[in-house]
């Protein structure tokens, strides 16, 4: 998988990335913040594997079909749980999530 075939793919990426870090942030600001305790561990999770396989499709790794799979699903769980929430923030996560694992899924 060469990067400059999977532009669409690496923006999704990135875009889901940044997406997922903001809601981290400002769920830690929520006032019940046990109540968003999954929704803070699975944007941790997303944010992470959504930068590396950024950067690994960026290097032309051997392992895209694995990754952009295990991507694919961690993006679907943040998004699921991101809905649960009424909150802005999660929910523009939310839709970065879905489409991130749907570009994943295209991939």
């Amino acid at each position: 998988m060469g990067h400059e075939q999977h532009q669409e793919l690496i923006r999704a990426l990135h875009e889901c990335m940044t997406a997922c870090n903001h809601c981290y942030d400002a769920c830690l600001q929520e006032e019940d913040i046990k109540m968003m305790t999954n929704c803070i561990r699975l944007d941790r999770e997303c944010a992470d594997i959504c930068s590396y396989l950024e950067q690994a499709i960026c290097r032309g790794t051997p392992f895209s079909a694995a990754l952009t799979s295990v991507c694919a699903e961690i993006c679907e769980a943040c998004g699921n749980e991101c809905k649960k929430h009424a909150h802005d923030h999660c929910q523009r996560c939310a839709d970065a999530c879905f489409a991130c694992a749907d570009a994943c899924k295209s991939a």
